[in-house]
């Protein structure tokens, strides 16, 4: 038998490998796009970012540190220049596959970062193995913008899992549906009419506006907004705000919301403050053919019938006020049950000519 040769006796002191074996190594070096493992073969083996992740643009030195060890899969045992080519996301990927069939079998709920916005929805990965979210099992709720998720943990669970068409599908959806049906049943086992809730305003329409209590929405009513007049909700709420509220009826699963809140109420002690024949200074509120709405503060309003505008004779409102004019006058009905005042510039002038005609009268008697 023939002696070995030095340079056959060191090839034969490396392993043999073949396409497709699992081979862990040590780093050696790391470049921003590359990394060289020695792997105890005769020639190192190397893995380019395409082959380490997913995620585009990654600094490899960021991630990978000289003396770390890996474990890779072989793509190919001589790339041409005498060097191997390994994978770590292919591995990575085939390990993501085994812990996410585990999860789908079991409905485990798993957490992941959003890498990748779609058209149709989100994708997020977990050990390199990649996760869609379609648009429609992103949330509760219809979802205009999805690149407010880029970046953020999100939970979901695993309810299509086909890896050999690539097709694992993620739903967000259904775990958002069950906290909130956790949450409205707790709310509505402790709320009762008449309680102060403090909220969170959800969405703002024409005709009210929806508050989030945590647990169920709740309809604040425009006419329930103020004691005042509220022409437009969208003026005096948006989307955010914390309000303060309380529950004016509960039916089913609807909830009623105030914010007229009775220690508020300008009636409280209107009986008194708008007796008949007190003098009131109030705003010209709106118009109709036969008088004008003023408003004495907000939430109560006084009709001056058209009649009782002038000594003169005044054909409309409108030819002699203004919305938005200031006016005095004298309240020559009042009745609290039904919330009715009546005013009367008129009556106010008559009287006010009265005094100013006895006044000389009294100027004689008091020279005499």
């Amino acid at each position: 038998m023939s002696e070995m040769s030095f340079e056959q006796m060191l090839e034969e002191s490396f392993k043999t490998i073949r396409n497709g074996e699992v081979v862990e190594g040590t780093v050696i070096d790391v470049k921003p796009d590359e990394i060289i493992l020695n792997i105890g073969y005769k020639s190192d083996g190397i893995i380019t970012r395409n082959e380490y992740t997913n995620e585009p643009n990654v600094d490899l030195t960021a991630v990978v540190s000289v003396g770390d060890t890996m474990e890779s899969r072989v793509l190919k045992v001589n790339d041409g220049e005498g060097q191997v080519m390994l994978t770590y996301k292919r591995l990575a990927a085939e390990k993501g596959n085994k812990k996410l069939e585990e999860a789908f079998n079991t409905q485990e709920v798993l957490k992941a970062k959003v890498v990748q916005v779609l058209e149709g929805g989100l994708s997020v990965v977990i050990d390199e193995a990649r996760i869609f979210i379609p648009a429609s099992l992103v949330s509760d709720t219809y979802e205009k913008d999805l690149g407010k998720y880029k970046d953020q943990e999100i939970e979901f669970v695993i309810t299509e899992f086909n890896p050999r068409r690539r097709r694992i599908i993620g739903d967000r959806k259904q775990l958002l549906v069950a906290k909130k049906a956790e949450l409205q049943k707790a709310l509505f086992a402790r709320i009762n009419v008449g309680d102060v809730l403090e909220g969170t305003v959800k969405n703002v329409t024409d005709f009210g506006a929806f508050i989030d209590l945590g647990g169920a929405d709740g309809l604040l009513h425009i006419s329930e907004m103020s004691w005042g007049r509220v022409e437009n909700p969208k003026k005096v709420f948006k989307v955010g705000d914390v309000v303060k509220v309380f529950i004016k009826d509960i039916n089913d699963k609807k909830i009623a919301l105030s914010m007229k809140f009775e220690d508020e109420n300008p009636w409280k002690n209107a009986a008194e403050k708008y007796a008949t024949g007190n003098v009131v200074t109030g705003v010209v509120a709106r118009m109709t053919d036969f008088g004008a709405f003023v408003e004495l503060a907000p939430g109560v309003d006084a009709l001056l019938h058209v009649s009782q505008i002038s000594r003169e004779h005044v054909e409309k409102p409108a030819d002699v006020l203004n919305i938005g004019q200031e006016i005095e006058a004298k309240i020559v009905d009042f009745n609290e049950e039904e919330k009715k005042i009546s005013l009367s510039i008129k009556a106010l002038l008559t009287m006010e000519a009265a005094e100013s005609e006895s006044a000389p009268e009294e100027e004689e008697n008091v020279e005499e």
